[in-house]
């Protein structure tokens, strides 16, 4: 058993503390305007996008962006450790045509360069589709590649790896397939994962009752590794496990169920990092962010 799930004898307090919980906010009209956002519905972390996420290409920061950006994320208490930048919807590092992959690449190399800019430490990406063209095998190969020469290309940025529902053909649904990139990625201080909540009981992880969230945390851990969780993205689902089907619903109001959130809540595992909402009402996000902290018990 690790040392991480022995009996937890820390306060309430202490434990509300440890939990770094927010959402994935609008950086419309600036990168800068991301904190603020994330302030105003009492985040203690965030996500945002650095740019249009379903555009190629943006103009550049521009250095008043970046001053700004670094200034709000001071004034409203935030540092890079807790924020969670995810790349574009059309970056597939996995594409079978080297083409259209050499275009992904850059694209993700010119976010990461933008993360790096704002002097952020993250950088969450889905990893790929092999559009079934080509092997898993070979599309998981293209992707670990792309993420190592995007890496010999920028400073220090950490490429964090979203485990997604499995749909159509998008790879990264097994644990089995984060551990693989993971295994062929040179520099491992700079990769990690994020683990969806949707997208696991999508992808046949059951998480709703006590034995399937145990189970399925074990084998998290003995495939992948708590050392490379890095982040969270906390959302309930309208699609029941093994669907597939990555469509996220509100906290409570899927299939999740409120004694997993709690279950999760209360699970020293996930201190310390950035654990993201992106579910579907945002005008709930206050409201979900003050529940969810509500169920953190002595």
């Amino acid at each position: 058993m690790s040392e991480k799930i022995k009996k937890d004898t820390r306060t309430r307090e202490e434990k509300i503390k440890s939990k770094f919980l927010g959402a994935h906010v609008s950086a419309s009209g600036g990168v800068f305007n991301a904190p603020i956002n994330a302030k105003s519905i009492g985040a203690r972390a965030f996500g945002l996008f650095v740019k249009n996420q379903r555009r190629w290409d943006a103009k550049p920061l521009t250095e008043k962006d970046i001053i700004k950006f670094k200034e709000f994320m001071e004034e409203n208490g935030y540092t890079p450790d807790v924020v969670l930048p995810h790349d574009g919807y059309l970056i597939n590092m996995g594409n079978p045509d080297a083409e259209k992959r050499v275009k992904s690449l850059n694209a993700f190399i010119d976010e990461m360069k933008r993360c790096e800019q704002l002097g952020l430490k993250y950088i969450n990406t889905h990893p790929g589709s092999h559009l079934n063209e080509i092997s898993r095998e070979e599309c998981l190969d293209h992707i670990a590649n792309c993420i190592n020469t995007a890496m010999e290309n920028t400073e220090y940025i950490s490429v964090i790896l979203e485990n997604t529902a499995g749909q159509g053909s998008n790879l990264g649904n097994r644990f089995e397939d984060l551990a693989y990139i993971i295994e062929k990625i040179n520099d491992k201080s700079r990769i990690g994962v994020c683990l969806d909540t949707c997208h696991t009981l999508a992808a046949g992880y059951e998480l709703k009752d006590k034995e399937g969230y145990e189970k399925t945390m074990e084998k998290f851990e003995k495939t992948v590794g708590f050392d490379y969780l890095k982040a969270i993205h906390l959302n309930d689902s309208k699609f029941d496990t093994g669907s597939k089907k990555d469509r996220h619903d509100s906290i409570g109001k899927g299939v999740l169920g409120m004694e997993f959130f709690k279950r999760f809540m209360n699970d020293a595992r996930f201190d310390k990092m950035p654990i993201i909402l992106e579910t579907i009402d945002e005008t709930l996000w206050k409201e979900e962010i003050e529940l969810l902290y509500s169920l953190i018990v002595d």
